[in-house]
């Protein structure tokens, strides 16, 4: 015979132990939850994680909140385990539900707490009725983002409450003894021998470590705990220093705490000391000081550390859970989407391409590929400005004047059943921003607006400058809608790449997202305050410059002053796009030599760096980066000009452009013009 195989179904509860076997004796029948095998697998991740973890854990799962748990929460449940796995949370623990019903709330709607040594009255059935308890609860969001159960991190602490109001007690009690040691007679003589003894008792039958150490922190005297807890016995550690045993990466601390304790404060520290055997052992340590002397209570708490560990570990795993399945949602919307733009491409050139295609309808297949490729570059820029990564050409910009030029285009966009309302200073407001995305932050701000009110109903948008209370001035930008409002529960989720409440293929979800990158990495934020039901106003704040704009320019002669054609010399590693630089220049009226990297662009400049105006550079290259060889120039060749361009560069987008003019890629005609222009002066 064979031996039975694995359920491949039910992989998911490997490594529960006893836990697993509760859950498969279970008839699930008729359970709300059906079978484990046909459990979706948001269910079957989170379970798989309690059952393997060491820490006393419980998934709460579904509307009515079904109970799992893993086998370290056994003891916690008593009489109730037998029955327990599965059902509902109300009937496992109904004699605290009223308790425990405002924390579910409170997870439930985002709202995570974590509670240390909470007081809590159960029935008797297992056991002591008044209990202490730390636990966490925190919600368990599905691949839509709704709430599909939670987790709760639980541990009962009654016995370790009673040994620690048993310890503050030891300690006042050894505390009100020294004290009155300061101020005993010499003549009372009996009264000294009595609080001796009871000293005394106390120092041998404590189970925490006391010790009594000199100004230097040399060891005077310990009590048998030492042996206990640490393996040191008898007098082993007395004319030691208590630094001798503390991990040298604690040392510090220890020191500092002594000193501390010597200037008759009450110092506090967690510390790891070595044991006799060579470990070290976890010990909180209180020390207060008398006449020189500093008396030291110290408590066991290794086990307490573990256990944090390992509930830090359980949260990261699930984190990291949670990260993975917000990944792949962002995969799918990014294909998702240029797939669609890529079919508009690819389609209009096999249409074009056919024989004898008519030429007016040539023209709209050629404007459909600039319209796709237009918006491939919206979304690839929506991307990077949500992650602060967009290479950014800031200037100074007017920003009413900005939004009065965008006022005709939000116009259109708004619709004629929006009334539109612009309160702008009579002062200008300048800001030291990328003017680009400033226009594309305030048209995606708008347009949220616009679809927050469903056609209908009054924007706002208001410009104002403040000072913050530590002193900067900051241009304020609200854009105010007249809509529904935001629900309080998806306030936190409005910024995230791709979340939108739009019906399918009515929106991306990058527009928020790009005004959220955008005003950060410009240095500034965006705030969002919604009441439903009143609408919501959304605010863009940024820095405010006392820098005046540019004047505007036309595009200028590609001629030297001496009437030849300037001459560029093009550094570019993909041979199409340095195809297309060469053509776009020469259709300028340039001439231009390429090179495909930074050492070939050097090579030129050595056999004749008199013949070059400007230099034209990607940023990201095999070998040197164009950062580099920008700055090579700069120093080798200061009469030559030099154009950076980049699509993305995380030297650019965390550290900018050193200085150096940048052109964003993709790019048109014009805008190259425009650049070129600018850097000789035109």
């Amino acid at each position: 015979m064979t031996a039975a195989q694995p359920d491949p179904d039910l992989a998911f509860l490997d490594g529960g132990g006893e836990a697993t076997r509760l859950i498969l004796a279970r008839d699930w029948t008729d359970h709300p939850l059906g079978p484990p095998r046909n459990w979706p697998e948001t269910l079957r991740v989170a379970l798989s994680l309690v059952l393997n973890s060491p820490e006393s854990m419980i998934l709460a799962w579904g509307p009515e909140l079904h109970f799992f748990f893993n086998e370290t929460y056994f003891p916690l449940l008593g009489p109730r385990l037998p029955w327990a796995m599965g059902a509902r949370f109300d009937e496992v623990w109904a004699d605290a539900l009223e308790q425990a019903r405002p924390i579910i709330d409170d997870a439930l709607a985002g709202r995570t707490q974590r509670f240390v040594d909470l007081p809590w009255k159960l029935d008797t059935d297992r056991g002591e009725a008044h209990t202490f308890w730390s636990f966490s609860y925190s919600r368990v969001l599905d691949g839509r983002g709704d709430v599909a159960g939670l987790f709760i991190f639980t541990n009962e602490t009654t016995a370790r409450v009673h040994a620690d109001a048993a310890l503050r007690d030891s300690q006042l009690q050894l505390s009100q003894a020294l004290e009155e040691l300061r101020g005993l007679n010499v003549t009372l003589e009996q009264r000294i021998i009595e609080r001796t003894a009871e000293r005394d008792r106390m120092w041998d039958v404590s189970p925490d470590l006391l010790a009594v150490l000199n100004a230097e922190g040399v060891i005077q005297r310990t009590n048998p705990a030492w042996g206990k807890l640490l393996g040191y016995g008898g007098q082993a550690l007395v004319g030691r220093s208590v630094m001798e045993l503390v991990h040298p990466d604690d040392l510090a601390g220890a020191q500092e705490a002594l000193s501390n304790s010597l200037t008759r404060q009450v110092s506090r520290i967690e510390v790891r000391m070595r044991h006799a055997q060579g470990d070290y052992e976890w010990i909180a340590w209180v020390g207060a000081s008398s006449a020189r002397e500093v008396f030291a209570v110290g408590r066991h708490i290794t086990q307490q550390k573990a256990a944090e560990e390992a509930l830090r570990q359980t949260e990261e795993q699930l984190r990291q859970a949670q990260k993975l399945e917000a990944i792949g949602q962002l995969t799918g919307s990014v294909a998702h989407d240029f797939n669609n733009l890529l079919t508009v491409i690819r389609g209009s050139i096999d249409l074009i391409r056919r024989p004898g295609f008519p030429p007016e309808r040539r023209q709209r297949q050629i404007e459909a590929i600039a319209d796709a490729a237009d918006r491939a570059a919206k979304l690839t820029a929506q991307l990077l400005a949500f992650a602060r990564r967009q290479p950014l050409t800031p200037e100074v910009v007017d920003v009413g004047a900005s939004i009065m030029t965008l006022s005709e285009m939000i116009a259109t966009l708004s619709g004629p059943g929006i009334r539109l309302v612009f309160d702008l200073p009579d002062r200008p407001c300048h800001a030291h921003v990328d003017r680009s995305q400033f226009d594309t932050a305030i048209v995606n701000m708008a347009v949220n607006a616009r679809d927050a009110m469903a056609g209908q109903g009054t924007l706002t948008i208001r410009v104002w400058s403040e000072a913050e209370p530590q002193g900067a001035d900051q241009v304020r930008i609200a854009i105010i809608d007249t809509g529904e409002g935001i629900p309080a529960d998806r306030l936190d989720q409005i910024f995230e790449p791709f979340f939108t409440t739009k019906r399918l293929g009515a929106g991306t979800g990058l527009g928020l997202s790009q005004v959220f990158g955008f005003a950060r990495q410009s240095g500034g934020d965006v705030h969002v305050a919604s009441t439903p039901g009143q609408g919501a106003t959304f605010t863009l704040v940024l820095p405010r410059t006392d820098g005046l704009p540019a004047a505007d320019r036309q595009q200028g002669d590609p001629r030297a002053a001496n009437g030849t054609e300037r001459c560029v010399l093009v550094v570019e590693d993909n041979v199409e796009v340095g195809q297309f630089a060469v053509e776009a220049l020469q259709t300028l009226g340039y001439r231009t030599v390429i090179a495909t990297n930074a050492a070939a662009a050097m090579e030129e400049l050595k056999a004749g760096a008199e013949r070059f105006d400007l230099v034209f550079s990607d940023v990201m290259m095999p070998g040197q980066s164009g950062i580099d060889f920008a700055h090579d120039i700069a120093r080798l060749h200061p009469e030559l000009r030099i154009l950076l361009t980049s699509g993305y560069s995380r030297v650019i987008a965390d550290e900018g452009s050193h200085g150096f003019a940048l052109l964003r890629k993709p790019y048109t005609l014009a805008e190259l013009a425009q650049q070129i222009d600018r850097l000789f002066g035109v």
